[in-house]
């Protein structure tokens, strides 16, 4: 139900792509790819035209990280940790990061991020896979519904950067507080959907966050009955539905991964948060512990 590849080597020649990657040590854009923080000026890596995407050039989802394996009592898990070093991508501070992929005896999915840092920096992880409900590479996710816990989003120009702006959803395609079939509005005429090439929007999740984690979005395909439910710590949900997929890629079912084959449901801070002060502060001081969580329920929709 993840879009992917059967071969390390389909992963090192497609790494734009991200698929299933851990993305840091920033998820998303950073515009023109600076940021003030603690008084100092620092500018990262471009890699997208004149802005900073998912951690620079060679960002976490490049990199080697150590691996283990953990056992608790609820659950099993694999735990990857690495040393992001000072001046990274331009980063300041040495940023000591773990990630683990925890399989409960419930059944549920955690994804839990830890990190802490010698100097002021920003941190925002997230995991970038891209879903299909009906298997992968089996057609677009255009059939799917989503529902979403969000009343505001923030719309971006078209450097897909957030304008600073938090708008509701209410009365546009991005009202998805009722589950909603992704194909029906996808081709609507509505300028923020024709600048991304269809949804690639950061979505102001409800109700307050902690570890304990909310509900965020619910993913359902009728066809197969399977259904998807997100639950997490952090205030906000990227939603990308492969906007850029074109049918050069082939996955490990050997198809071709065209236009919309799989939607991204990435949670995180927001976009560009350092440069937006009425955004959530993705800033960690020495001496403090980044911590988040994400629970994917996986499971069979009602009614199927």
């Amino acid at each position: 139900m993840v879009l992917g590849f059967s071969t390390l080597e389909g992963y090192l020649s497609a790494p734009d792509a991200y698929f299933g990657a851990v993305v840091g040590r920033y998820a998303n854009r950073i515009a023109r790819g600076r940021f003030e923080l603690a008084g100092q000026q620092h500018q990262l890596t471009c890699n997208e035209g004149r802005n900073h995407l998912h951690g620079g050039s060679h960002g976490f989802d490049k990199r080697l990280w150590k691996a283990r394996a953990r056992r608790d009592d609820d659950d099993v898990a694999l735990v990857l940790s690495r040393t992001s070093a000072d001046g990274e991508e331009g980063y300041p501070g040495a940023l000591e990061v773990e990630v683990a992929y925890a399989l409960g005896f419930d059944d549920v999915i955690r994804i839990e991020y830890r990190a802490a840092t010698t100097r002021p920096t920003i941190v925002s992880l997230t995991n970038h896979a891209l879903f299909n409900l009906s298997g992968e590479g089996a057609g677009t996710v255009l059939g799917h519904e989503l529902e979403l816990n969000a009343e505001r989003y923030t719309p971006t120009d078209d450097e897909q950067l957030p304008t600073g702006i938090l708008a509701a959803v209410e009365g546009t395609a991005m009202d998805f507080r009722r589950p909603t079939v992704l194909g029906s509005r996808i081709e609507a005429t509505d300028e923020q959907l024709t600048l991304a090439g269809g949804y690639d929007h950061n979505f102001a999740l409800a109700e307050a966050c902690d570890l304990e984690g909310r509900f965020a979005a619910r993913l359902v395909e009728r066809g197969s009955g399977r259904s998807l439910e997100i639950h997490t710590s952090e205030p906000g949900l990227q939603m990308y539905t492969g906007n850029r997929l074109n049918g050069t890629l082939f996955g490990t079912s050997g198809r071709r991964y065209q236009r919309f084959a799989g939607i991204a449901l990435e949670t995180q801070r927001f976009p560009d948060s350092p440069n937006n002060a009425n955004f959530p502060s993705a800033a960690l001081a020495p001496g403090a512990l980044f911590e988040s969580r994400t629970e994917l329920r996986f499971g069979i929709a009602p009614g199927s």
